[in-house]
């Protein structure tokens, strides 16, 4: 079995290259892999700073431990992946943690005055707001599956559990999210008629 995860994990020689040192290797890891990182970190987190932030350490920590990244146990995009959820949680774990001398800041949630004129995808915006308000291992799933294309099987792997796991995470999740979205509708429908 590790040799036929070998053969199939297209990254060995490059995470290899990594390890030996070469930068252009580095380079051309996260321009493949930088897209991907930073769509499964803004999910995670909602904020695209955090995202970038959680990216350049997900890359430091290739960087480091690439010289001693052993393949044939998990397909390199799994670990990365992994990496990256695992930095995303210490952040949400931060942001729970944090005291707080004054409360935050309340902010209006609705749309902009000039959403509808910038031409902004408010079904994309509607399903991540929908996202942050799911469970985090719901998400998880949701995200590695439907915005990452993981195979169930390798999603599972990142996430630590079965795929029988994964696929009822899976099926609660779209099924929260498609309580909110039309409660959101319904909230929707009746202010149109106020």
């Amino acid at each position: 079995m590790p040799h036929e995860l070998m053969q199939k994990d297209p990254d060995i020689d490059l995470v290899k290259a990594v390890g030996e040192g070469d930068a252009a290797a580095l380079r051309r890891m996260v321009e493949r892999k930088l897209p991907r990182v930073l769509s499964l970190a803004r999910h995670v987190l909602g904020d695209a700073a955090e995202a970038e932030d959680v990216a350049q350490e997900t890359f430091l920590r290739i960087w480091r431990h690439a010289p001693k990244w052993k393949p044939g146990q998990a397909r390199f995009d799994t670990w990365m992946h992994r990496v990256t959820l695992n930095l995303c949680y210490d952040r949400l774990r931060k942001r729970r943690e944090r005291p707080m001398a004054l409360p935050p800041e309340q902010v209006d949630e609705g749309p902009l005055p000039d959403a509808h004129l910038l031409g902004q995808d408010s079904d994309e915006r509607r399903m991540q707001a929908a996202l942050q308000r799911i469970a985090p291992r719901q998400r998880e799933a949701i995200v590695l599956v439907y915005y990452q294309d993981l195979s169930n099987r390798d999603a599972a792997e990142a996430m630590n559990i079965t795929v029988e796991a994964l696929e009822s995470l899976l099926s609660r999740g779209r099924r929260s999210l498609q309580g909110l979205l039309q409660r959101d509708d319904e909230d929707l429908d009746k202010e149109s008629d106020v």
